[in-house]
């Protein structure tokens, strides 16, 4: 692409110009090829910038040229899905309907097989629930089974012991967390969070996604590669975690993905879209007059579950209840009540209660799609959103 074509569209408040900035360098830089920024503070959206193009030549023809990025585009947002799920739980525990604390067999008996008696939702929201991956071989087709996959996961024994260390459950936290709602509501997760969370928010944001929103849904751009596990290295729980299903994120762009729940990753939405669901909570459970949780449960989300070495991740991680949490080694916000959740190849959504902002980014060029690691290795959100805190500190 001619990064001296690219074109900046949307809207940014003049004293937010360091983000617009930062955002346009990514792209003139050539890190990007489609991609979006937004930001609120106080409820209000003072950043919403996209540019780019949201297919590539790979996906034109002679008919139908490269499409730009346009306001209504939306694109699979991989982890940042593990937000919303996340807030599902809250929404449930804040009605009484879900007690985290509590075994998950009180509301799916099946799953206290196999010594997962104790294991509670709390240690699902935190990744320390033991069950990072899939014990027994599945393939790609499987994630759209959700009656296999949860069963394999009821009848699975945990690789550790519950809740003493966090294991990044890369698919496995979206079908665990989803069975406990749908066990509690008697919906799926993707329809409880739309009539819930996305439609009250007038939110952009689904998971599982029809057929009348493919032609803005943003083509992801990767490799063909998969996960790369070294040869010998089953014997570890970070290559235990991503064996299966062997997938290439070029998955994303096919109609069966589109369609499915596969609510640890297939959530498709905008930064607009993530901001706003994130505004909610950035401003005490409330947004344009509409509350969806209570104070109390959005400071539920900033108790510390584990922090230490993630056996998935290979990094130290600070876990609180369905977001990562502030921390030396993760320092995204210079405010303490700040939570995040990373997207693979580069997604990004934060929430900083102090500052009450809400900070989203998409993106369709994958960074890197072959380790785990790039859930938090891609610099491009992060320049954007350090622009975010450049702009707040001056303008305070």
């Amino acid at each position: 692409m001619n990064t001296s074509m690219i074109e900046i569209n949307g809207f940014c408040a003049p004293e937010y110009e360091f983000v617009r900035a930062a955002f346009e360098l990514n792209h003139r830089s050539g890190t990007e090829i489609g991609s979006a920024v937004a930001v609120t503070v106080a409820g209000e959206l003072v950043v919403d910038l996209w540019a780019g193009s949201m297919t590539t030549d790979a996906t034109a023809s002679t008919a139908q040229p490269l499409a730009p990025w346009q306001s209504d585009t939306v694109i699979t947002t991989w982890s940042i899905t593990k937000s919303m799920v996340a807030l599902c739980c809250h929404l449930l525990a804040d009605r009484g309907l879900l007690d985290l604390d509590a075994p998950i067999a009180t509301y799916w008996p099946e799953f206290a097989a196999t010594s997962k008696e104790s294991v509670t939702t709390a240690h699902v929201l935190s990744h320390a629930a033991g069950l990072s991956g899939f014990e027994h071989p599945v393939v790609a087709a499987d994630m759209w089974d959700w009656d296999k996959m949860t069963s394999l996961l009821a009848a699975q024994a945990p690789w550790w012991e519950p809740g003493t260390r966090s294991g990044y459950h890369i698919l496995t936290q979206g079908y665990l967390l989803g069975e406990v709602i749908r066990r509690i509501t008697g919906t799926t997760v993707g329809e409880f969070f739309t009539r819930e969370i996305a439609g009250p928010l007038k939110a952009d944001f689904h998971i599982g996604i029809g057929p009348e929103f493919d032609e803005r849904i943003a083509y992801v751009v990767a490799d063909a590669g998969e996960i790369d596990i070294p040869e010998g290295a089953m014997d570890t729980i970070a290559a235990r975690s991503a064996a299966y299903p062997r997938r290439s994120a070029l998955i994303a762009n096919t109609h069966e993905w589109r369609r499915a729940e596969v609510p640890s990753s297939n959530g498709h939405g905008n930064a607009r879209s993530i901001a706003r669901i994130h505004a909610m909570v950035a401003n005490g459970g409330t947004v344009d007059g509409v509350r969806i949780l209570s104070e109390a449960a959005c400071e539920a989300i900033f108790t510390e579950q584990t922090y230490g070495m993630d056996l998935v991740l290979g990094r130290v991680i600070r876990h609180g209840l369905g977001f990562g949490l502030i921390s030396p080694e993760m320092p995204l916000s210079p405010h303490p009540r700040s939570c995040y959740w990373f997207g693979r190849g580069g997604s990004l959504g934060l929430i900083d209660c102090d500052a009450r902002m809400s900070f989203g980014y998409v993106v369709n060029r994958m960074e890197d799609n072959t380790t785990p690691n790039n859930t938090v290795d891609d610099t491009r959100a992060v320049s954007a959103l350090a622009a975010v805190y450049r702009s707040l500190e001056e303008t305070a």
